[in-house]
């Protein structure tokens, strides 16, 4: 007896030849769809990555161009007050010096030794405008350079008669460019006054290390020393604190680190690339 055949198709019979041409190109169109998809989230991460480089490499140099403009600025200042100085008042004191030692009336001997005292004071008041004057005149500090612009705002303070000061300096000397001296010296400038108005300390040191790697400079004192906040490494009393300095360091392709626990002082490096070998 022969079965009837019926009129669905064998789900199990063999694809034909243009069925699997279908399944093939099927396949094949997924595939393609599938990496054009990959490439163009690849594309579109490299794009986004290049954006966010670019946005950073602008907000770098916006910043470093601040940071420029806000270095002339301060100099300028500082220049002008140095000029006002040494013209104005430097010249008000050199006056009445002169005319106190024009005096040559006899005088009674208490009112003799309170002239003489009194000579000193005014000689001592147009020293220190001076060592003032040229701390702030960037022309002078470089034409010093920065190890002797350092050892003379040493001795200003060791004049003071309240500090021991010493400095050192290891290595051969170079000379770096005069805007990263000048950076440097008034980095160095800035910790001294923070040694002064807050460390308590009897005695200052700075150490200047030259080696292939750069200029490396230890201001170090034997102060009270405080706590270092690890992560923003503030100065007591002081909001800016090492992140100014470190910004300002930074245009150079320096850092500024600090080490410091309580009673036993405190220690500031500050590093700047050595990118001249003028002997000096």
């Amino acid at each position: 007896m022969r079965l009837r055949q019926s009129g669905k198709p064998n789900p199990f019979m063999p694809l034909t030849g243009d069925i699997k041409l279908l399944v093939i190109a099927g396949i094949c169109l997924v595939i393609f769809l599938l990496l054009f998809i990959i490439v163009f989230v690849i594309l579109y991460r490299q794009r986004q990555d290049l954006l966010v480089k670019r946005n950073e490499q602008i907000r770098s140099e916006y910043n470093q161009t601040l940071l420029q403009s806000q270095l002339e600025i301060q100099e300028q200042t500082l220049k002008k007050i140095s000029e006002e100085i040494h013209d104005n008042i430097g010249q008000v004191l050199s006056l009445a010096k002169l005319h106190l030692n024009t005096i040559d009336t006899p005088l009674e001997k208490e009112a003799e030794t309170k002239m003489i005292s009194a000579k000193k004071l005014v000689s001592k008041a147009i020293q220190d405008l001076r060592d003032i004057s040229h701390s702030f005149n960037t022309e002078n500090i470089q034409a010093l350079g920065l190890s002797r612009a350092m050892e003379e705002e040493l001795e200003m303070i060791r004049r003071t008669g309240k500090y021991t000061v010493s400095m050192r300096q290891e290595g051969t000397l170079f000379r770096l460019k005069p805007q990263h001296e000048l950076i440097l010296f008034r980095v160095v400038q800035e910790c001294l006054q923070n040694i002064i108005k807050h460390a308590e300390a009897n005695c200052i040191e700075i150490m200047a290390q030259y080696d292939q790697a750069g200029l490396s400079i230890f201001v170090r004192d034997d102060g009270k020393g405080f706590l270092v906040n690890q992560q923003d490494q503030l100065l007591p009393t002081q909001g800016l604190g090492i992140r100014n300095m470190n910004a300002r360091v930074s245009h150079i392709g320096g850092s500024v680190t600090i080490e410091s626990s309580p009673g036993k002082g405190t220690t500031i490096l500050i590093k700047a690339p050595g990118t001249t070998t003028i002997t000096g």
